[in-house]
């Protein structure tokens, strides 16, 4: 009966211990994720105006902005709006998603959800995730995408390379139907 009782205690005293180590961590890790998650800046109904040696580049809408000064890193959410424009300053296409990453360093905006850039020119590309390259002025997706044309020829693919304009395109492993 002693043996007994003292491998119950010493079991029930292992399982305290072991619970007070994993709750501890827990609430450490909790605690460093929510340092690591709160943003430096918080806004709504944001506005920002990209420009290259004082002419408009893009103009960024959305409902929500977080700012991450430490990872110069903004994340934008619900109803994104992306309008760009050429160098004379004249708007050229427009990209609408439910949410985008902007890193600051790399000077990459990653559209999320729903992205759909339609061009004045007539074309709509419609994909999950976008990346725009405000260095280099082009825009490329990775997964599926569908392109649409004014001449109603809808073209498929698994990746995709363009200018922000929608003008020089490329589908990587295309399929689709042309009406002509």
């Amino acid at each position: 009966m002693v043996k007994l009782t003292i491998i119950v205690l010493l079991l029930s005293f292992t399982l305290l211990l072991v619970m007070i180590n994993c709750d501890s961590s827990n609430t450490m890790e909790y605690k460093v994720n929510e340092q690591v998650l709160r943003p430096d800046h918080e806004s709504w109904d944001v506005k920002i105006t990209i420009t290259n040696s004082g002419k408009k580049r893009a103009d960024i809408k959305a409902d929500h902005l977080e700012r991450f000064n430490d990872k110069n890193f903004i994340s934008l959410d619900k109803n994104v709006i992306v309008n760009f424009y050429d160098s004379d300053e004249k708007h050229t296409s427009r990209l609408t998603a439910q949410g985008a990453e902007i890193n600051e360093r790399t000077h990459f905006l990653q559209a999320i959800g729903n992205v759909i850039v339609k061009s004045e020119s007539g074309r709509t590309l419609f994909t999950d995730t976008l990346t725009w390259d405000d260095t280099k002025k082009t825009i490329f997706a990775p997964g599926n995408v569908m392109i649409t044309t004014s001449n109603n020829d809808t073209l498929y693919g698994n990746g995709f390379e363009s200018d922000q304009n929608l003008e020089r395109w490329k589908i990587l492993k295309p399929h689709g139907v042309a009406n002509r």
